[in-house]
């Protein structure tokens, strides 16, 4: 990549950023362990974090039992659903519309460690309604998507700081909101060498022609974005590293017109940087669920990028 292009990169990046609200500043993060156990597949540590100075964020931490280390890591973000109660633990329980057998089993038996955080407002966070949340933040400056974000991008930072874990070999995979979570954390921050995203690679301008506003909960929406970014643009900050995308053509959250836009977009954007092989888009007759296929083609691509270490 080009000197040019990377500064393109760099400011694009900051606009990103600068639409997210008001920011916690940064500060050094601190950890917790509540417990440690060993299951059959994976050692699972609990975890508080101090990631925003706000309100600790519990995690899930999970990684092989053998060897040592360090491990590739897959920062694992969940799903919403508007099951409020629920976060972190589908990690290792997984959820209705994912495979099975859970994340955690999978990542685990092939040699790679995950981390899970409670998104603002889900699992042990789950204090008040989202729309009541959102509202106060918007009232504060703040963006509850930008929150979000934040968080998991200080998961990323804690997660480099592990001594069990490669910081040169980190993935994002999530679905739904957890996907969208995925793509934007790659978007902004280039440790991030693999990202996978369920399920919910939305074009934005699709989801205003076909009236889909509403599929999506309030957390979603950024004050302004559509006068700086499309989705493919953000996307495009993830070029050329690898990025898998996979969708229903049942879904009505990612209009296929929009998946068509998207998918041109990033292919020519891959092929100039000479990476043409490094984006995909996987397409199912399905609706808003991950499928055998689409399973089978996430770990095939985490394998290739990775190995087996197992």
């Amino acid at each position: 990549m080009n000197i040019k292009k990377s500064l393109d990169k760099i400011t694009a990046r900051e606009r990103l950023w600068s639409l997210l609200g008001d920011l916690p500043p940064q500060r050094e993060i601190t950890s917790r362990k509540i417990f440690e156990e060993e299951t059959k597949y994976y050692k699972l540590e609990k975890i508080i974090l101090d990631l925003n100075g706000v309100e600790p964020v519990p995690a899930f931490f999970v990684k092989p039992k053998y060897p040592k280390g360090p491990f590739p890591a897959i920062l694992y973000s969940h799903v919403h659903g508007g099951e409020y109660t629920k976060g972190k633990e589908e990690l290792i329980e997984g959820w209705r519309s994912l495979q099975k057998p859970p994340y955690a089993e999978e990542f685990a038996k092939r040699g790679w460690a995950a981390l899970a955080i409670d998104c603002w407002n889900f699992g042990e966070r789950n204090s008040r309604a989202e729309s009541a949340l959102f509202k106060e933040m918007l009232w504060k400056g703040q963006v509850l998507w930008g929150m979000m974000v934040f968080d998991s991008i200080r998961a990323l930072d804690y997660l480099c700081s592990r001594e069990d874990v490669d910081s040169n070999r980190i993935g994002a995979l999530g679905m739904s909101m957890g996907s969208a979570l995925s793509w934007w954390v790659a978007a902004l921050d280039e440790r991030i060498s693999v990202c996978v995203d369920i399920c919910c690679l939305t074009d934005f301008q699709a989801l205003m022609e076909t009236n889909g506003l509403d599929k999506h909960g309030l957390y979603y929406y950024v004050p302004g974005l559509l006068k700086h970014f499309t989705t493919a643009r953000i996307n495009e900050l993830i070029v050329p590293r690898r990025h898998l995308s996979l969708a229903g053509l049942k879904d009505p959250l990612t209009p296929v017109s929009g998946l068509d836009v998207i998918d041109e977009y990033l292919k020519k954007a891959y092929e100039r940087e000479g990476a043409p092989d490094f984006w995909k888009l996987i397409r199912e007759e399905s609706g808003h669920e991950e499928t055998p296929r689409m399973r089978s083609e996430i770990l095939s691509l985490l394998e290739k990028a990775w190995g087996q270490s197992t």
